[in-house]
């Protein structure tokens, strides 16, 4: 099986400007109907996909953590609550994948916040390999047919900017996120996408770039994003 194209980008040097001249090479969304931004607990994954889909005038379908009861309890004892925790989400990531799968993906374009397969990322990072061993049963059933992104946009940043971005945000029971779970939560994102083929892959690390407040950062993302063209690529090392 070939590997789908995975490319990292550093923001931090500008990029060059289009010119008016060769507007008509400039990329278009018409090539990407389904885009789904990625990246580690307060890397800015749900701020980007709003930004987009607005850009985009796209449906903006975003992954409803709220719905969970559990995970309050969980980040209080990972170890006990984790089984629960993780089949609510896998069946409500499920159930909104496949609403959106029987409309019509052509009709508008999507932008989403969150990939249903990430989902076995936090499967693999939390059960024990017993509760893995089930879990892994109920997500083959699941997977089949869910419509796959044209392109997943996968945000990285330091452990200190995803911190700043958690307090910032103010949820309570985020405040019991610790440093260690958050470190094995961004290797896990690492090692995930780094072995991930079923669909292209743009590796952005936001860490020295500010798309919210800076709309010259935004606007280089973004244009890399249209100009992602399919076929393989070679993997490149993360990092500055």
């Amino acid at each position: 099986m070939s590997s789908s194209p995975t490319t990292c980008l550093n923001l931090k040097v500008a990029l060059p400007r289009h010119s008016p001249s060769n507007s008509v090479n400039r990329p278009t969304v018409e090539k990407l109907r389904y885009i789904a931004v990625e990246g580690p607990i307060g890397v800015g994954k749900s701020t980007l996909a709003k930004k987009l889909a607005e850009d985009f005038k796209a449906r903006l379908v975003l992954e409803e953590a709220g719905g969970n009861p559990f995970l309050p309890i969980f980040y209080q004892d990972r170890a006990k609550h984790a089984l629960k925790t993780q089949i609510l989400f896998l069946i409500n990531r499920y159930l909104q994948q496949k609403e959106m799968g029987q409309q019509d993906l052509f009709s508008q374009m999507v932008v989403s916040d969150y990939l249903f397969a990430k989902d076995r990322l936090f499967a693999s990072l939390n059960l024990n390999r017993e509760e893995l061993f089930l879990y892994e049963k109920i997500y083959s059933l699941l997977d089949v047919n869910l419509v796959k992104p044209d392109l997943v946009v996968f945000l990285q940043a330091s452990r200190e900017v995803l911190k700043k971005h958690i307090r910032k945000r103010g949820i309570a029971y985020e405040r019991n996120i610790d440093e260690e779970y958050l470190d094995q939560l961004t290797e896990a994102y690492n090692r995930f996408f780094f072995t991930y083929h079923e669909t292209p892959v743009l590796v952005v690390n936001v860490t020295d770039i500010d798309f919210v407040k800076n709309a010259g950062d935004y606007e280089n993302l973004k244009r890399e994003i249209l100009s992602v063209k399919k076929g393989p690529k070679h993997y490149v090392s993360i990092g500055k």
